[in-house]
C-alpha cells in the first residue's frame, strides 16, 4: 500500500463529509428552531507496520519484523450539535411562540404510518384547526404541560382553544381567553443534550438515559426563533475545505506520476 494515496483519499472523504454537514446547515438557514451541526476531525489510531516473511530476521524461516508506527489517515471524530440560542424575529402573529432560553416544546408527532410519538422542537409556528386545537405548520398537535412532563402524546395532552375568542399567551406558556385561563404550553428540558437525537429538520427525540426536567425559560407570545447556522461562517469554512479536497486531489496526481515513471519509464532503462 502506498502510504501517500490512502492518507489523500481518507482526507478527501473526509472533506465531503464535512461539506455534507455545512451544506445541510446552509439548507436550514431559513428554518424556524433549526439547530446547526459541526464535525470535528481525528486521525486514524496509529497501528504498528511489520515486514512480513523477512528472512534475515530470523534463521528459522519467515518471520515479521518491527518496523514502527504508521498513521493511515483522517476520519470524522464527531459530528455534534450546536444548541445555543438563535436571533428571535418579530410576526405579530397570535399562535407564534418563541423560547428565550433553553427549552422545548412537546409536540405529538404522527408519522406516515400512523403512529404517534412524542418529539420535541423549538419551532413555535403554531396555529389552530377549525376544531380549535392547537397544532404545528406540519398538523402536528402541541401537547399542554402535563403531557409534557410525563413524555405522554396521547389526546389527553392536546390543547383546544375556542377560535372565535383573542388568546392571550404570557411569559409562563399560559393560555388565557376571555380572561379565563385554558392550558399551559408544554415546555420542558432535558438534563443531558447528549440524549437527543435529530428528527427531520428541527425536531428531536430523548433516547435511553435522558431524563425530562423543568424549563426555565420566557414564552414571548408573537416571535419565532430562528435558525442558529451561521451563513457567512459555513460559507467561509466551505471555501477552505474545497481548497483542502483540490490538495488531496492533486497529491493523488503528483504520486500517480510518480509510479507511472517508477513503473514505466525507469523500468525501461
Amino acid at each position: 500500500m502506498i502510504k501517500g494515496l490512502y492518507a489523500a483519499h481518507t482526507g478527501m472523504v473526509n472533506q465531503m463529509k464535512r461539506m455534507d454537514v455545512l451544506t445541510n446547515n446552509l439548507a436550514n438557514a431559513d428554518t424556524n428552531g433549526y439547530k446547526a451541526e459541526y464535525a470535528t476531525t481525528q486521525s486514524f489510531d496509529d497501528v504498528m507496520s511489520y515486514r512480513i516473511k523477512d528472512m534475515t530476521s530470523s534463521i528459522r524461516g519467515y518471520t515479521g519484523r518491527h518496523l514502527g508506527a504508521i498513521n493511515l489517515g483522517v476520519k470524522i471524530g464527531e459530528v455534534y450539535t450546536d444548541y445555543s440560542q438563535g436571533s428571535l424575529r418579530e410576526t405579530e402573529n397570535t399562535f407564534d411562540l418563541a423560547l428565550a432560553d433553553k427549552g422545548f416544546f412537546g409536540i405529538s408527532f404522527t408519522n406516515i404510518n400512523g403512529q404517534t410519538s412524542f418529539k420535541l422542537t423549538r419551532d413555535g409556528a403554531f396555529t389552530i384547526d377549525n376544531d380549535g386545537y392547537l397544532r404545528t405548520k406540519d398538523g402536528d398537535y402541541v401537547l399542554d404541560q402535563n403531557a409534557c412532563n410525563t413524555g405522554n402524546a396521547g389526546q389527553a395532552g392536546y390543547i383546544q382553544l375556542n377560535p372565535a375568542l383573542d388568546v392571550t399567551i404570557d411569559r409562563d406558556g399560559n393560555i388565557w381567553q376571555d380572561d379565563q385561563y385554558v392550558a399551559t404550553v408544554g415546555i420542558i428540558d432535558v438534563d443531558n443534550y447528549d440524549y437527543l437525537e435529530k428528527y427531520g429538520e428541527n425536531m428531536f427525540n430523548i433516547i435511553d438515559g435522558g431524563n425530562i426536567i423543568a424549563a426555565d425559560t420566557d414564552v414571548y407570545q408573537g416571535y419565532l426563533e430562528m435558525s442558529n447556522s451561521e451563513v457567512v461562517n459555513d460559507m467561509v469554512d466551505m471555501i477552505a475545505l474545497s481548497r483542502a479536497y483540490e490538495s488531496d486531489q492533486r497529491l493523488i496526481q503528483t504520486i500517480d506520476s510518480m509510479i507511472d515513471i517508477a513503473s514505466n519509464r525507469i523500468g525501461k532503462v
